[in-house]
């Protein structure tokens, strides 16, 4: 068994090793990916970001399958909303905010049923799920502290929104030194052209934030470590 393989990527192909990487899921939440939810309330079409679910489940069978820790992010607030600045709260559809009444629960709440992650990608037993108050999964978080914890370098990065919280998230993992792999198909966007441009940003300049590649070529490099070297 091999643990560092090598993957087909943009800019350049991308070496993984199995021993230092997390794949952190961003943000698959019911308020965001369920019809009546949050972020169709906002007239997005929340199909377009429905068609990660798919590859992202296998994706996350396959890290689990090879023994990768699987971190899940949640955005959200505290009931409160002391942790949700003013700025943030006045934003959106005036008629429906962070913390009224939903379909779901109260919006991006914490403990509210729309808060937490859709039944096709919920977290197994053990698994960390970190609640952020902003859209990166570093800011006000324990994240940092349980990637150190667990000698992580490398991030499979995964979730929603493609140029929100997966941008800013990889924008601040790459600040504090940590490889980012995003999975194309595997991140999504209410907003074609934003996927298409958001991806292109990361790669650009010779992988100024990161790394770009599709979840096949990551399974392939995952179930070829179980074959013997």
């Amino acid at each position: 068994m091999t643990a560092v393989q090598h993957i087909p990527a943009q800019p350049t192909p991308f070496t993984l090793d199995r021993t230092t990487v997390a794949l952190l899921v961003i943000d698959m939440q019911r308020d965001f990916l369920l019809s009546g939810g949050f972020g169709e309330s906002l007239g997005n079409d929340v199909a377009l970001l429905r068609t990660v679910i798919d590859p992202l489940a296998r994706l996350m069978a396959a890290a689990r399958a090879a023994g990768i820790p699987v971190i899940h992010t949640r955005e959200g607030h505290l009931p409160d909303l002391s942790d949700c600045p003013p700025a943030k709260l006045e934003r959106g559809n005036p008629t429906q905010r962070i913390g009224d009444p939903g379909r779901f629960g109260r919006i991006l709440i914490r403990g509210e049923y729309g808060h937490d992650i859709i039944d096709e990608l919920a977290p197994l037993a053990g698994e960390v799920v970190i609640d952020k108050p902003g859209k990166g999964a570093f800011y006000a978080t324990d994240l940092a502290a349980v990637l150190q914890q667990n000698s992580i370098e490398t991030l499979l990065v995964t979730g929603v929104t493609t140029e929100v919280c997966v941008h800013t998230t990889v924008r601040e993992a790459n600040d504090r030194g940590y490889r980012c792999l995003v999975v194309s198909d595997c991140v999504g966007s209410y907003f074609p052209e934003f996927q298409r441009v958001g991806l292109a940003m990361i790669a650009a300049q010779g992988g100024i934030f990161g790394w770009v590649t599709d979840s096949a070529s990551v399974i392939g490099a995952l179930e070829s470590a179980h074959i013997p070297a």
